[in-house]
């Protein structure tokens, strides 16, 4: 695991909220509902003791996870950057070699990667590849599928 996580400020303030929420609201619930399935008697066969067991496991799981992410977050500042060199929080588009299709990207931190959002971890093939670089370069990325190279378009 890593020792820090980059966070946007809105991705931190997301967590938090999560955080919140896990602690505050679903803690509770569960914790009313097994004490409704101790109530029922005979443990070993009561499913809806076992199933609250189980979902309270997972949710202490993720309270843990959430708040050692938030405790060793760094807070990326998106505007720092104005030499146009891709960081994390940079947006970039790029094109790939061959093609014309323009894609672009906000490089995050592991925390914030959704890739259905077009939020790429600085830890993932391209991401990583693309961190240092600037407009104009051409960046190789190594990806399961073998070599595929970028072209960056434009930093922001």
């Amino acid at each position: 695991m890593q020792d820090v996580t980059y966070l946007t400020l809105e991705g931190k303030e997301a967590l938090q909220k999560e955080l919140d929420n896990l602690v505050n609201v679903v803690r509770p619930d569960l914790a009313v509902k097994l004490a409704e399935a101790v109530s029922q008697g005979d443990l070993k066969e009561n499913a809806d003791y076992h199933d609250a067991k189980e979902k309270q496991a997972f949710l202490e799981g993720r309270i843990q996870q959430l708040e050692k992410m938030l405790r060793s977050a760094v807070i990326i500042d998106k505007d720092s950057n104005t030499a146009g060199v891709i960081g994390i929080g940079s947006q970039v588009t790029i094109v790939e070699e061959g093609y014309d299709e323009e894609e672009s990207y906000t490089i995050v931190g592991m925390a914030e990667a959704n890739p259905a959002a077009n939020k790429i971890s600085n830890e993932s093939p391209v991401g990583s590849a693309l961190l240092g670089h600037k407009k104009g370069d051409k960046v190789t990325v190594k990806t399961p599928m073998g070599q595929t190279v970028f072209k960056i378009k434009a930093v922001k």
